[in-house]
């Protein structure tokens, strides 16, 4: 498309950003309300859930705005990592969220504790995707804190499956280990986009 003058124009890179930001926008949102059904807020799943299926429309507006850009503040394929990492993190909150009510099974105290120590680190994502392009700096502070974050809950991962199997109940046992295997795969989904986010500032640099 032309104007008047003849130059062409195209969606400004901006535009990628801002995308960028509403998805994440809807992942802290959604894993907010992960860690407060873990904290035994049942009528929060319904809220992962549906922020599940807003994030999936968010990641479809930026990859459309990414093809359709002639430059990124970004590289595409840093951009499209990112996106994706995200939306690994909110489809494993939704489908922790599901297994357990299949199963039938209310989270636990170290459930309850995971699901924070996911929720900080995906807040600290949060701040980190926020800065990218602006301030690398801080992008890879609060990358870094995303990290700790889930090295702590590594640590109540191993604390809770070392107490789960002293239990008489063997289908509380599998299933108790099961939703805690969940819990720690998002956790790497987490990890996985704060990697990615350092790999951006180096680019950056």
């Amino acid at each position: 498309m032309t104007h008047g003058n003849g130059r062409w124009f195209l969606p400004e890179s901006s535009d990628v950003l801002e995308r960028l930001a509403a998805q994440v926008e809807v992942t802290v949102r959604g894993i907010d309300a992960f860690a407060a059904w873990g904290g035994g807020e049942v009528a929060a799943g319904a809220t992962v859930r549906a922020a599940e299926h807003e994030a999936d429309e968010r990641k479809r507006d930026l990859v459309a705005a990414v093809r359709a850009s002639f430059t990124t503040p970004l590289e595409p394929e840093d951009l499209f990592d990112l996106s994706r990492g995200l939306d690994d993190v909110l489809n494993g909150a939704k489908n922790a969220v599901r297994e357990a009510e299949a199963l039938a099974m209310a989270p636990d105290a170290a459930m309850a504790r995971m699901c924070d120590e996911v929720a900080e680190g995906v807040r600290h994502l949060g701040v980190a995707l926020r800065a990218l392009g602006e301030d690398p700096g801080t992008a890879d502070t609060e990358a870094a804190a995303a990290i700790k974050a889930q090295r702590n809950l590594e640590r109540t991962y191993r604390a809770a499956m070392s107490q789960v199997i002293e239990q008489d109940d063997l289908r509380e046992i599998l299933a108790r280990q099961e939703l805690y295997r969940r819990l720690t795969r998002i956790s790497d989904a987490v990890v996985g986009v704060a990697d990615r986010v350092m790999y951006a500032t180096v680019r950056e640099g």
